[in-house]
């Protein structure tokens, strides 16, 4: 008896996945808005993928790549040795991971051109959009198992330079989003401190500011001591005190009288967590010179001693570490966000909730207890292309990341170069600019709206 209400159980909740809305036929999920149920289903997918190159990046399951077609031409016979010490398992890793998030990519590019102007849930696109979940699983496992039988040939290396350009797109994405985490929490914090007559919210935003300008500073001094020499390395140098001085440059320009006066939510706080971040984007470019002398994490120092079969590559370093988990949590934040700051909104294709239409919905709350309610019946909150679009540069993002930035060369070898260098020092001035340009837009463009 027990075990067949389980089943009925299990039946139920099923229809959540194959109904015209995710749990709207159940009550297996908690009361919350469709458009945010079905973001984080479509950010689970994309985990799941970012998962699966984890596991296919440890060395027990990369012996057992080789019973895939595309493996090593020389085989297990006549192993390849790419710079120090690591065998040819290795960079079946690394080729999975491509494998993996081409897949990834692939179904998000998908979606990205079926939703294309969508403008409310009462388009049939939306249905698709919102529901069928067992049968779009289906798909991203079909993609999956066709990528991995893609023919070698120049696919990894072509496949690199896209993983490059999506990189360098998701880095600024990232940064809009550490803008408007940093406005709403210095708006509510200073709301909250008007509320309550109360100085401890101001010193809490004080100590936050002088806490990432600490942080910023002791990463730029242990930049100067583990990345640079005295007589080389010149290339660091430049980067490091360039971005220091540019940092410097934009928190000035943030409480200049006449930006807060446009901008009066404007301030340091803001400026002192894109000073962070532009440190830590610093930091990935720094890791990722070819040059043992002003690099201590490069690849040829990545190994250790594994018995008497050899050597067994440890990929994650650091900076690897760090920026999976930033890339997790702004993942997460595109999926969960509501922004309140108009600019960011444009950027991102977003839009804030009215009052009115943030009342209504919390009475659907109620009356939907245990369900997901259609919160876009009018027009949809965010643009459902875009999000997709931006799961697909999360995609190549991470692709990036786990295998370190690190180009498969035509000899079969993973090997760091100054394009990876390059690209990110580029998207740290390109996103310092775009910090500057949401201070000064409203002065430069006086006759239009940014309220």
């Amino acid at each position: 008896m027990g075990a067949c209400l389980g089943a009925c159980s299990l039946l139920s909740c099923a229809s959540c996945l194959c109904g015209s809305a995710p749990c709207i036929l159940c009550g297996c999920c908690p009361s919350s808005r469709n458009s945010t149920i079905s973001r984080l289903i479509f950010t689970a997918f994309l985990f799941l993928g970012v998962l699966v190159s984890i596991i296919m990046l440890s060395p027990g399951v990369e012996s057992q790549l080789h019973n895939l077609p595309w493996v090593c031409d020389e085989g297990a016979r006549s192993p390849v040795v790419l710079r120090s010490h690591i065998d040819c398992g290795s960079l079946l890793g690394h080729r999975a991971v491509y494998r993996m998030c081409f897949a990834t990519a692939a179904f998000f590019f998908l979606f990205t051109l079926l939703m294309t102007c969508v403008h409310s849930s009462r388009d049939p696109r939306a249905a698709i959009q919102n529901g069928f979940w067992f049968f779009k699983f289906l798909v991203f496992i079909g993609i999956t198992v066709g990528a991995f039988y893609i023919p070698n040939g120049s696919f990894t290396n072509i496949w690199f330079y896209f993983g490059v350009v999506g990189s360098f797109l998701f880095i600024l994405i990232q940064l809009v989003l550490v803008i408007d985490f940093a406005h709403s929490w210095n708006q509510r914090w200073l709301g909250r401190a008007e509320e309550r007559d109360s100085r401890a919210w101001y010193a809490g935003l004080s100590f936050f500011t002088l806490l990432f300008y600490s942080l910023s500073i002791a990463a730029v001094t242990l930049f100067y001591i583990y990345y640079t020499q005295p007589s080389t390395c010149y290339e660091g140098k430049v980067f490091i005190s360039l971005n220091l001085i540019l940092c410097f440059c934009v928190s000035i320009i943030a409480v200049l009288p006449k930006v807060q006066e446009a901008q009066p939510n404007s301030g340091l706080l803001q400026a002192s967590a894109v000073t962070l971040y532009t440190m830590f984007v610093t930091w990935l470019a720094l890791s990722n010179v070819p040059d043992q002398k002003c690099n201590p994490h490069l690849l040829t120092n990545g190994t250790v001693l594994a018995g008497a079969e050899g050597y067994v590559t440890q990929w994650w370093d650091a900076p690897s570490i760090v920026g999976l988990i930033v890339f997790i949590l702004c993942t997460l934040f595109i999926s969960l966000r509501s922004s309140d700051h108009q600019q960011v909104n444009s950027l991102m294709r977003t839009e804030e909730c009215p009052p009115v239409l943030e009342a209504t919905q919390q009475q659907q709350v109620v009356a939907c207890e245990g369900r997901a309610f259609d919160n876009e019946q009018d027009g949809v909150t965010y643009s459902y292309s875009f999000f997709h679009f931006c799961l697909l540069l999360a995609s190549l993002h991470v692709m990036m990341t786990l295998t370190n930035w690190y180009r498969p060369g035509e000899t079969q070898k993973m090997t760091s170069t100054w394009i990876a260098v390059w690209v990110k020092i580029c998207a740290s001035w390109a996103g310092l600019l775009l910090y500057l340009w949401t201070l000064v837009a409203p002065l430069l463009l006086p006759n239009r709206d940014f309220s």
